[in-house]
């Protein structure tokens, strides 16, 4: 099984090196270039965007972005905002695909989720289709709430209260 470790993206070095990430064949439709979560974080500011690269040891494989405890009074106020804590993106370069890494990325999250305040359920959103990462976040244990946002993706949230043991 893969591990991986969170590291905050701090100088123009780590900022340079994640904008090398790609995404694999289809992905396109599913998750944006990696300057628009950048700027999706700078815009969305109050969502409380926290991000990271993902490494394998020395090895960058992904980035990861959440919201991280995003205040009841922001959640009540804007009905486009989803949280406290929201898996924004989640991307393993296509290089490093396959290899588990995706899940191990979530698994830290966790981990890191553990320490906040009020980290109940972390949430996520897909739109279904080919290609579609949902399937991947059903298998992690991602359940589907019903809900639609943003025209077609459908809303999923793990339980982390239920989680507190292990894994699932």
């Amino acid at each position: 099984m893969a591990t991986v470790e969170l590291r905050d993206i701090v100088t123009e070095d780590d900022f340079e090196a994640v904008m090398g990430l790609r995404r694999g064949p289809g992905q396109e439709r599913y998750l944006g270039m990696m300057i628009s979560h950048f700027e999706d974080a700078i815009a969305d500011a109050k969502a409380c965007p926290r991000y990271w690269s993902v490494h394998d040891g020395d090895r960058l494989v992904g980035f990861v972005m959440i919201s991280d405890n995003i205040p009841a009074e922001t959640l009540a106020a804007d009905d486009e905002i989803v949280g406290p804590y929201f898996l924004w993106r989640l991307l393993v370069d296509h290089r490093h695909q396959g290899l588990g890494y995706g899940r191990a990325t979530i698994d830290a999250v966790l981990d890191y989720l553990r320490s906040r305040p009020g980290a109940d359920r972390l949430w996520v959103s897909a739109t279904p289709g080919d290609g579609s990462p949902q399937p991947f976040y059903l298998h992690c244990g991602f359940v589907k709430s019903g809900e639609v946002k943003w025209g077609d993706e459908e809303l999923m949230f793990l339980d982390l209260a239920a989680r507190k043991g292990g894994p699932p």
